[in-house]
């Protein structure tokens, strides 16, 4: 079952990969921001863990789908957007 839904994550396109990875962002906003509310420790902890935990589901699943060709993809695209911004 584990490979099944593995294999059927990594099948899904490049773009759905980078979408679910920028989710992450807001999740790991939000699981440190809750901490400036006036809230109890105990709901701190709480929310922390929720938020933290969505945010790092969603940073594993989004390297899944987009695997070891599409880190390449995006390490060349960062290579040349530095290699184009270096003045002449």
């Amino acid at each position: 079952m584990k490979r099944k839904l593995l294999d059927w994550f990594r099948g899904l396109s490049f773009k759905t990969g980078l979408i679910v990875l920028a989710c992450c962002i807001p999740f790991y906003v939000i699981s440190f921001a809750q901490m400036a509310l006036d809230i109890s420790y105990a709901w701190k902890s709480a929310l922390w863990v929720i938020f933290f935990g969505l945010a790092k589901t969603f940073q594993y699943l989004g390297l899944t789908i987009i695997g070891v060709e599409g880190l390449k993809r995006l390490k060349g695209w960062f290579k040349r957007k530095q290699v184009d911004s270096e003045p002449s």
